[in-house]
């Protein structure tokens, strides 16, 4: 009560006394002791609060860089895949076209594996088979040219026996001059892979940048007339057996083979037509 009262009567006396309050010199004095004291501990506390705040944003730029990694390896992805497409896309536009100049009527595939298979050393495994309408002894073709032949089918893949394999001979024609020859391969992929041309005159001369076709098999199987196979690059004489070889670089690089097509028949008779769809 006495408390109450003495805050009462200093009230009284500041609010009436004004600028002459006697109770400014009390409170003079009260900003000159408590004032430091009040500087004292804010600046004592900044560092505290400051800290907490960084630690607030060092979070934030945390979470945000780790949002800003997640979409950017999303948009690699996507422009990978995007890549990816459109080449697949090209090559069955190329295919296609393919099919109708050489009117063939093709089931396409793609490869799905890479290996040997029985004694032959330069196989792939394609994605289409027995039930799409592929059996033993088809020819099987790229965009750019022949890939080589069926060589066994299962129920949904077939395996594919290349044409640079050392045991695969093909029968091949020189565009120019329309001689014949039989065409082995080296075994070799890539930039390795080539075949060696042995025409059946002996006396006939291919020459640097002819093209060699296939001269087709009886019924068309395994190899279908006219279908590209590769280029002159080189030409061997040897004296001793009066004979020429020419090597031969085939079209299709057999170790980036993606889009295949297996020939079932002449054009018109497809069991499975193409789709231009994006994969």
């Amino acid at each position: 009560m006495l408390s109450l009262l003495c805050a009462v009567t200093v009230m009284t006396l500041d609010a009436a006394g004004g600028e002459d309050s006697p109770v400014q010199p009390l409170r003079t004095g009260a900003v000159a002791v408590f004032g430091p004291l009040q500087t004292g501990a804010a600046t004592a506390f900044d560092p505290v609060v400051g800290a907490v705040e960084t630690i607030g944003e060092l979070r934030q730029l945390r979470d945000e860089n780790a949002a800003l990694q997640e979409r950017n390896d999303e948009l690699a992805a996507e422009l990978a895949t995007t890549e990816l497409d459109r080449n697949r896309l090209a090559e069955y536009d190329a295919l296609s076209e393919a099919s109708a100049i050489g009117g063939f009527d093709l089931v396409p595939a793609r490869v799905v594996a890479v290996g040997p298979a029985q004694a032959f050393a330069r196989t792939v495994t394609i994605d289409a088979g027995a039930a799409d309408g592929v059996r033993d002894d088809l020819t099987v073709v790229a965009a750019p040219g022949l890939v080589g032949r069926v060589l066994s089918v299962g129920q949904h893949t077939a395996t594919v026996l290349l044409a640079v394999d050392a045991g695969s001979v093909i029968g091949g024609r020189l565009d120019r001059s329309m001689e014949l020859g039989f065409l082995r391969g080296n075994g070799s992929l890539g930039s390795d892979g080539a075949l060696s041309l042995d025409l059946v005159d002996p006396d006939a001369v291919p020459a640097a940048g002819d093209t060699v076709v296939t001269w087709g098999s009886r019924g068309g199987a395994p190899y279908v007339a006219g279908v590209p196979v590769g280029e002159v690059v080189q030409v061997r004489t040897s004296a001793g057996e009066q004979s020429v070889t020419a090597s031969v670089r085939p079209f299709v690089d057999m170790s980036a083979i993606d889009l295949v097509g297996v020939v079932v028949g002449p054009a018109d008779s497809a069991e499975r037509s193409f789709d231009r769809s994006l994969p």
